[in-house]
């Protein structure tokens, strides 16, 4: 199969937008967002972990205590939400009468609770109906 001085031209574009796409969620990733850090699992403890997201990112400390209000780059504070929680497994049976395993629930751990982003994607997910409390 003979490539075109056309097709490789078009290869080299499609590298070049996934390049600057990934550029633009690094840098999203990266801006500084301000919320409260709630450590579910040991009220008024501390978690400790490392973090990085990105090849050119460097390896990152960070240290949390529940309840203090920290300003974190928006890729971290989205794993913190994204990723603290464990599964506690529960069984159904199929139509057949087969047992299956499911994640019956997900306990939180861990989470980052914003002051001021909101994360447009993470919106545009939830299927659920919006509930508006107009009451005192």
């Amino acid at each position: 199969m003979e490539m075109t001085q056309e097709t490789v031209e078009t290869k080299v574009d499609a590298k070049k937008k996934t390049k600057q796409s990934y550029k633009f969620q690094r840098d999203k990733d990266r801006e500084p967002v301000k919320g409260i850090f709630r450590f579910y699992e040991v009220a008024g403890g501390c978690l400790s972990f490392v973090f990085k997201c990105w090849k050119e990112d460097p390896v990152e400390n960070f240290t949390l205590n529940d309840g203090q209000v920290y300003t974190l780059p928006l890729g971290v504070a989205k794993h913190l939400n994204k990723n603290g929680w464990y599964p506690i497994h529960a069984y159904s049976k199929d139509e057949s009468g087969a047992n299956l395993m499911k994640v019956g629930q997900r306990v939180r751990r861990f989470g980052f609770q914003s002051l001021e982003f909101v994360d447009v994607e993470e919106m545009q997910q939830h299927n659920g109906s919006v509930i508006e409390y107009t009451g005192v």
